[in-house]
């Protein structure tokens, strides 16, 4: 298992009912350890098993539930 952290951007989020959803729509992934939703800083920072989940999928949980997400440093 490895560990790994990522931040993502995120645009949209505006309100502590998005911050739920995207902390929903990642801890409910196989392999997200933790999640950690900056909704000041829109960004979201994630702890996850890269052997269980691709970081792909991770900024497609978010998009899924209504936001924009890239990689931070993309």
């Amino acid at each position: 298992m490895s560990i790994e952290t990522q931040v993502i951007n995120i645009d949209g989020m505006t309100c502590g009912g998005c911050v739920k959803s995207v902390d929903s729509a990642l801890t409910q992934l196989d392999g997200v350890q933790s999640v950690e939703v900056d909704l000041e800083g829109n960004k979201a920072s994630v702890a996850y098993d890269s052997s269980a989940v691709a970081v792909d999928a991770i900024v497609e949980a978010i998009e899924e539930a209504g936001f924009d997400a890239v990689v931070a440093g993309e």
